[in-house]
Protein backbone atom coordinates (compact mmCIF):
# COMPACT_ATOMS: atom_id res chain seq x y z
CA UNK A 1 0.00 0.00 0.00
CA UNK A 2 1.45 2.93 -1.01
CA UNK A 3 2.16 5.87 1.47
CA UNK A 4 0.56 9.14 0.88
CA UNK A 5 2.91 12.03 -0.23
CA UNK A 6 4.36 14.72 2.44
CA UNK A 7 2.83 18.12 1.83
CA UNK A 8 5.41 20.86 2.15
CA UNK A 9 5.31 23.65 4.45
CA UNK A 10 7.44 26.12 2.53
CA UNK A 11 9.30 27.39 5.25
CA UNK A 12 11.81 25.46 7.31
CA UNK A 13 10.87 24.27 10.78
CA UNK A 14 11.83 26.25 13.68
CA UNK A 15 14.72 24.72 15.20
CA UNK A 16 16.54 24.93 11.80
CA UNK A 17 15.65 28.42 11.72
CA UNK A 18 17.03 29.01 15.49
CA UNK A 19 20.59 27.26 14.40
CA UNK A 20 20.55 29.45 11.19
CA UNK A 21 20.08 32.71 12.93
CA UNK A 22 22.46 31.61 15.80
CA UNK A 23 25.02 30.36 13.08
CA UNK A 24 25.28 33.51 11.26
CA UNK A 25 25.51 36.28 14.46
CA UNK A 26 28.52 34.12 14.87
CA UNK A 27 29.91 34.53 11.62
CA UNK A 28 29.77 38.37 11.51
CA UNK A 29 31.31 38.51 15.46
CA UNK A 30 34.57 36.31 14.36
CA UNK A 31 34.96 37.86 11.33
CA UNK A 32 36.25 41.45 11.91
CA UNK A 33 38.62 39.13 14.49
CA UNK A 34 39.77 36.86 11.20
CA UNK A 35 40.91 39.85 8.96
CA UNK A 36 42.49 41.70 11.93
CA UNK A 37 44.26 38.16 12.59
CA UNK A 38 45.40 37.55 9.11
CA UNK A 39 46.51 41.29 8.50
CA UNK A 40 49.05 40.94 11.62
CA UNK A 41 50.44 37.46 10.41
CA UNK A 42 51.05 39.02 6.85
CA UNK A 43 52.87 42.13 8.78
CA UNK A 44 54.44 39.73 11.19
CA UNK A 45 56.02 37.70 8.18
CA UNK A 46 57.08 41.16 6.09
CA UNK A 47 58.58 42.89 9.25
CA UNK A 48 60.22 39.56 9.82
CA UNK A 49 62.16 38.84 6.93
CA UNK A 50 62.56 35.45 7.65
CA UNK A 51 62.75 34.27 4.09
CA UNK A 52 59.47 34.11 3.19
CA UNK A 53 59.88 36.33 0.14
CA UNK A 54 57.37 37.58 -2.05
CA UNK A 55 57.63 36.82 -5.59
CA UNK A 56 58.25 38.77 -8.76
CA UNK A 57 55.63 40.80 -10.06
CA UNK A 58 55.52 38.63 -13.21
CA UNK A 59 55.31 35.61 -11.18
CA UNK A 60 52.93 37.39 -8.63
CA UNK A 61 50.50 37.16 -12.28
CA UNK A 62 50.60 33.73 -12.60
CA UNK A 63 50.06 33.37 -8.46
CA UNK A 64 46.78 35.00 -9.00
CA UNK A 65 45.94 33.21 -11.72
CA UNK A 66 46.31 29.54 -10.15
CA UNK A 67 45.48 30.86 -7.15
CA UNK A 68 47.86 29.44 -4.53
CA UNK A 69 51.48 30.54 -3.11
CA UNK A 70 54.23 29.10 -4.48
CA UNK A 71 55.13 27.34 -1.77
CA UNK A 72 58.86 27.65 -0.49
CA UNK A 73 61.61 29.80 -1.48
CA UNK A 74 63.36 26.70 -3.83
CA UNK A 75 60.57 26.92 -5.95
CA UNK A 76 59.90 30.37 -6.27
CA UNK A 77 63.92 30.40 -7.54
CA UNK A 78 62.95 27.77 -9.62
CA UNK A 79 59.87 29.36 -11.08
CA UNK A 80 61.66 33.02 -12.05
CA UNK A 81 64.60 31.57 -13.16
CA UNK A 82 62.35 29.12 -15.74
CA UNK A 83 60.40 32.70 -16.87
CA UNK A 84 63.53 34.40 -17.40
CA UNK A 85 65.94 31.36 -18.85
CA UNK A 86 67.07 31.23 -22.43
CA UNK A 87 66.42 28.24 -24.23
CA UNK A 88 69.70 26.01 -23.36
CA UNK A 89 68.78 27.27 -19.59
CA UNK A 90 70.45 30.20 -19.64
CA UNK A 91 69.96 33.22 -17.30
CA UNK A 92 71.70 36.61 -16.43
CA UNK A 93 72.25 37.17 -13.15
CA UNK A 94 73.18 40.56 -10.89
CA UNK A 95 72.88 41.00 -7.12
CA UNK A 96 71.07 44.27 -5.40
CA UNK A 97 71.28 45.81 -2.29
CA UNK A 98 69.16 49.40 -1.31
CA UNK A 99 72.31 51.48 -1.18
CA UNK A 100 72.74 50.30 -5.25
CA UNK A 101 68.99 50.39 -5.94
CA UNK A 102 68.23 54.03 -5.49
CA UNK A 103 66.56 55.61 -7.52
CA UNK A 104 69.03 57.42 -10.29
CA UNK A 105 72.38 55.01 -8.90
CA UNK A 106 74.15 51.65 -10.01
CA UNK A 107 70.96 49.46 -10.96
CA UNK A 108 69.20 52.27 -13.16
CA UNK A 109 72.54 52.82 -14.79
CA UNK A 110 73.08 48.73 -15.15
CA UNK A 111 69.80 48.57 -17.30
CA UNK A 112 70.19 51.71 -19.06
CA UNK A 113 72.97 50.22 -20.72
CA UNK A 114 71.33 47.02 -22.02
CA UNK A 115 68.81 49.53 -23.23
CA UNK A 116 71.83 51.63 -24.83
CA UNK A 117 73.53 48.76 -25.71
CA UNK A 118 73.84 46.97 -29.46
CA UNK A 119 72.05 43.84 -29.65
CA UNK A 120 71.74 43.99 -25.75
CA UNK A 121 68.10 45.09 -24.82
CA UNK A 122 66.61 41.65 -25.84
CA UNK A 123 68.68 40.33 -22.79
CA UNK A 124 66.99 42.24 -20.35
CA UNK A 125 64.22 39.32 -20.93
CA UNK A 126 66.89 36.65 -19.34
CA UNK A 127 67.46 39.16 -16.36
CA UNK A 128 66.84 38.56 -12.71
CA UNK A 129 67.65 40.80 -10.05
CA UNK A 130 68.62 38.91 -7.24
CA UNK A 131 68.28 41.51 -4.01
CA UNK A 132 69.64 41.30 -0.51
CA UNK A 133 67.60 42.87 1.79
CA UNK A 134 63.74 44.36 1.22
CA UNK A 135 64.43 47.50 0.30
CA UNK A 136 66.15 46.27 -2.71
CA UNK A 137 63.57 44.11 -3.60
CA UNK A 138 61.10 46.48 -3.05
CA UNK A 139 63.14 48.72 -5.59
CA UNK A 140 63.69 46.08 -7.95
CA UNK A 141 59.82 45.47 -8.41
CA UNK A 142 59.61 48.62 -9.78
CA UNK A 143 61.87 48.63 -12.27
CA UNK A 144 62.39 45.29 -13.33
CA UNK A 145 59.70 41.92 -13.71
CA UNK A 146 62.43 38.96 -12.73
CA UNK A 147 63.49 40.06 -9.06
CA UNK A 148 64.25 37.57 -6.38
CA UNK A 149 64.85 38.18 -2.71
CA UNK A 150 68.08 36.53 -1.10
CA UNK A 151 68.58 38.02 2.25
CA UNK A 152 69.45 36.74 5.80
CA UNK A 153 68.70 37.73 9.10
CA UNK A 154 72.27 37.56 10.31
CA UNK A 155 74.19 40.33 8.24
CA UNK A 156 72.50 43.57 7.36
CA UNK A 157 73.18 43.17 3.94
CA UNK A 158 71.46 47.10 3.45
CA UNK A 159 74.10 49.55 3.32
CA UNK A 160 77.03 50.11 1.28
CA UNK A 161 79.82 47.73 2.09
CA UNK A 162 83.03 49.24 1.04
CA UNK A 163 85.37 46.58 -0.78
CA UNK A 164 87.43 44.31 1.63
CA UNK A 165 85.09 45.08 4.62
CA UNK A 166 83.17 42.71 6.80
CA UNK A 167 80.30 43.33 5.75
CA UNK A 168 81.67 43.09 2.01
CA UNK A 169 83.44 40.33 2.10
CA UNK A 170 80.14 38.66 3.80
CA UNK A 171 77.91 39.54 1.00
CA UNK A 172 80.29 38.34 -1.49
CA UNK A 173 80.28 34.58 0.20
CA UNK A 174 76.66 34.59 -0.01
CA UNK A 175 76.74 34.94 -3.44
CA UNK A 176 79.02 32.58 -4.09
CA UNK A 177 76.97 29.78 -2.33
CA UNK A 178 73.55 31.07 -4.39
CA UNK A 179 75.29 30.87 -7.39
CA UNK A 180 75.93 27.41 -6.54
CA UNK A 181 72.59 26.52 -5.85
CA UNK A 182 71.60 27.60 -9.69
CA UNK A 183 74.11 25.49 -10.84
CA UNK A 184 72.62 22.73 -9.32
CA UNK A 185 69.28 23.57 -10.88
CA UNK A 186 70.30 23.07 -13.55
CA UNK A 187 70.75 26.49 -14.78
CA UNK A 188 73.69 28.09 -16.71
CA UNK A 189 74.30 31.96 -15.76
CA UNK A 190 76.31 35.20 -16.67
CA UNK A 191 76.71 36.59 -13.59
CA UNK A 192 77.66 40.55 -14.16
CA UNK A 193 77.93 43.43 -10.84
CA UNK A 194 75.36 45.50 -11.15
CA UNK A 195 78.02 48.50 -11.41
CA UNK A 196 79.45 46.70 -14.93
CA UNK A 197 77.91 47.99 -18.34
CA UNK A 198 76.44 46.34 -21.21
CA UNK A 199 77.24 47.75 -24.13
CA UNK A 200 77.69 44.64 -26.54
CA UNK A 201 76.15 41.15 -26.70
CA UNK A 202 79.07 38.96 -25.16
CA UNK A 203 77.72 35.74 -26.37
CA UNK A 204 79.95 35.75 -29.44
CA UNK A 205 83.19 36.16 -27.21
CA UNK A 206 82.66 33.13 -25.46
CA UNK A 207 84.69 29.88 -25.50
CA UNK A 208 82.30 27.09 -26.39
CA UNK A 209 84.67 24.68 -24.67
CA UNK A 210 84.82 27.17 -21.20
CA UNK A 211 83.16 25.77 -18.28
CA UNK A 212 83.79 28.39 -16.01
CA UNK A 213 84.75 31.95 -18.07
CA UNK A 214 85.65 34.85 -16.05
CA UNK A 215 86.51 38.69 -16.44
CA UNK A 216 90.18 40.12 -15.38
CA UNK A 217 91.52 42.55 -13.91
CA UNK A 218 94.54 42.33 -15.58
CA UNK A 219 94.79 40.23 -18.69
CA UNK A 220 98.34 38.55 -19.85
CA UNK A 221 97.42 37.84 -23.66
CA UNK A 222 96.17 34.14 -23.50
CA UNK A 223 92.71 33.37 -22.21
CA UNK A 224 94.35 29.67 -20.29
CA UNK A 225 97.35 31.65 -18.74
CA UNK A 226 96.76 30.76 -14.72
CA UNK A 227 98.71 34.17 -14.50
CA UNK A 228 95.82 36.51 -15.38
CA UNK A 229 94.69 38.31 -12.48
CA UNK A 230 90.76 37.10 -12.41
CA UNK A 231 87.79 39.59 -11.47
CA UNK A 232 84.39 37.92 -9.96
CA UNK A 233 82.19 40.77 -10.76
CA UNK A 234 81.91 39.14 -14.75
CA UNK A 235 81.91 35.29 -15.50
CA UNK A 236 79.62 33.03 -17.41
CA UNK A 237 79.48 29.01 -15.87
CA UNK A 238 78.25 26.11 -17.38
CA UNK A 239 76.13 24.12 -15.22
CA UNK A 240 77.50 20.73 -15.14
CA UNK A 241 79.15 18.13 -12.63
CA UNK A 242 82.62 20.10 -13.06
CA UNK A 243 81.13 23.48 -12.28
CA UNK A 244 79.08 22.58 -9.47
CA UNK A 245 81.72 20.73 -7.76
CA UNK A 246 83.90 23.78 -8.38
CA UNK A 247 81.61 26.43 -6.71
CA UNK A 248 81.59 23.69 -3.46
CA UNK A 249 85.16 23.88 -3.56
CA UNK A 250 85.64 27.40 -3.98
CA UNK A 251 82.88 28.55 -1.07
CA UNK A 252 84.14 26.08 1.41
CA UNK A 253 87.79 27.41 0.58
CA UNK A 254 86.41 30.84 2.24
CA UNK A 255 87.11 28.47 6.12
CA UNK A 256 91.01 28.06 4.92
CA UNK A 257 91.54 32.12 4.02
CA UNK A 258 89.59 33.72 6.41
CA UNK A 259 88.76 37.53 5.73
CA UNK A 260 90.08 37.02 2.01
CA UNK A 261 86.95 37.55 -0.98
CA UNK A 262 85.96 35.48 -3.20
CA UNK A 263 87.99 37.10 -5.61
CA UNK A 264 91.37 36.85 -4.24
CA UNK A 265 90.81 33.16 -2.86
CA UNK A 266 89.88 32.16 -6.44
CA UNK A 267 92.84 33.65 -7.86
CA UNK A 268 94.46 31.16 -5.10
CA UNK A 269 92.84 28.18 -5.69
CA UNK A 270 93.04 28.32 -9.34
CA UNK A 271 96.50 27.09 -8.96
CA UNK A 272 95.47 23.68 -6.51
CA UNK A 273 95.80 20.22 -8.89
CA UNK A 274 91.82 19.88 -7.22
CA UNK A 275 91.05 22.10 -9.74
CA UNK A 276 92.82 20.51 -12.58
CA UNK A 277 91.12 17.09 -11.21
CA UNK A 278 87.72 18.38 -10.80
CA UNK A 279 88.52 18.62 -15.20
CA UNK A 280 87.08 22.23 -15.11
CA UNK A 281 88.26 24.23 -17.99
CA UNK A 282 89.05 28.12 -16.95
CA UNK A 283 89.01 30.50 -19.52
CA UNK A 284 90.34 34.06 -18.61
CA UNK A 285 88.48 36.85 -20.75
CA UNK A 286 90.31 39.55 -23.07
CA UNK A 287 90.21 42.83 -21.77
CA UNK A 288 89.71 43.73 -24.77
CA UNK A 289 85.91 43.08 -24.98
CA UNK A 290 85.15 42.64 -21.19
CA UNK A 291 87.64 45.78 -19.74
CA UNK A 292 87.04 47.78 -16.77
CA UNK A 293 88.77 50.95 -14.82
CA UNK A 294 91.54 48.42 -14.09
CA UNK A 295 92.33 47.60 -17.50
CA UNK A 296 90.19 49.53 -19.95
CA UNK A 297 88.79 48.29 -23.37
CA UNK A 298 90.66 50.42 -25.63
CA UNK A 299 88.55 50.27 -28.56
CA UNK A 300 85.04 51.64 -28.57
CA UNK A 301 84.49 49.55 -31.62
CA UNK A 302 84.71 45.99 -29.75
CA UNK A 303 84.04 46.55 -25.99
CA UNK A 304 81.20 44.07 -25.01
CA UNK A 305 81.21 45.60 -20.87
CA UNK A 306 83.05 48.01 -19.07
CA UNK A 307 83.65 47.54 -15.32
CA UNK A 308 83.52 49.72 -12.33
CA UNK A 309 86.22 48.22 -10.85
CA UNK A 310 89.66 49.40 -9.19
CA UNK A 311 87.18 52.16 -7.58
CA UNK A 312 86.18 52.51 -3.94
CA UNK A 313 82.96 54.32 -3.11
CA UNK A 314 79.35 54.77 -4.06
CA UNK A 315 79.57 57.88 -5.00
CA UNK A 316 82.57 58.05 -7.27
CA UNK A 317 81.42 55.20 -9.12
CA UNK A 318 78.04 56.30 -9.99
CA UNK A 319 79.77 59.50 -11.04
CA UNK A 320 82.27 57.96 -13.44
CA UNK A 321 79.73 55.10 -14.60
CA UNK A 322 77.46 58.33 -15.92
CA UNK A 323 80.58 59.99 -17.86
CA UNK A 324 81.02 56.25 -19.50
CA UNK A 325 77.59 56.05 -20.13
CA UNK A 326 77.90 59.86 -21.99
CA UNK A 327 81.01 58.38 -23.61
CA UNK A 328 79.27 55.64 -25.66
CA UNK A 329 76.44 57.38 -26.54
CA UNK A 330 78.86 60.15 -28.13
CA UNK A 331 80.08 57.24 -29.97
CA UNK A 332 77.01 55.29 -30.94
CA UNK A 333 75.81 59.30 -32.35
CA UNK A 334 79.11 59.16 -34.56
CA UNK A 335 78.88 58.45 -38.54
CA UNK A 336 80.35 55.19 -39.34
CA UNK A 337 83.87 56.53 -40.51
CA UNK A 338 84.49 58.11 -37.25
CA UNK A 339 83.53 55.42 -35.42
CA UNK A 340 86.47 53.32 -37.01
CA UNK A 341 89.01 55.86 -36.01
CA UNK A 342 91.46 55.00 -33.57
CA UNK A 343 90.77 58.52 -31.29
CA UNK A 344 88.32 57.27 -29.42
CA UNK A 345 88.36 56.98 -25.79
CA UNK A 346 87.38 57.29 -22.22
CA UNK A 347 87.36 60.22 -20.04
CA UNK A 348 87.35 57.36 -17.26
CA UNK A 349 88.37 56.99 -14.78
CA UNK A 350 88.24 60.36 -12.94
CA UNK A 351 87.09 59.90 -9.52
CA UNK A 352 87.81 56.11 -9.49
CA UNK A 353 91.21 56.95 -10.11
CA UNK A 354 93.56 55.16 -8.13
CA UNK A 355 96.75 57.38 -9.20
Amino acid sequence: MERPPRKSSGTPPRSLQRIAAALFLAILVALPFAVMYRAAVSQSLQDSWEWDPLPSLAASEEEGAEGGDLGSQDLKLERVLQKASMGDNTVILTTLNAAWASPGSVIDLFIDSFRSGVRTSSLLRHLVIIAFDWNAYKQCVKIHPYCFALGTDVVDFSEEKRFLTPGYVEMMWKRIDFLRLVLERGFSFIFSDADIMWFRNPFPHFYPDGDFQIACDHYVGNATDLRNIANGGFNYVKSNERSIEFYSFWYSSRLRYPGFHDQDVFNVIKHEPYVADIGLKIKFLSTSYFGGFCEPSRDLNKVCTMHANCCIGLGSKVHDLRIMMEDWRNYLSLPPSLKRSRALAWRVPQNCSLS
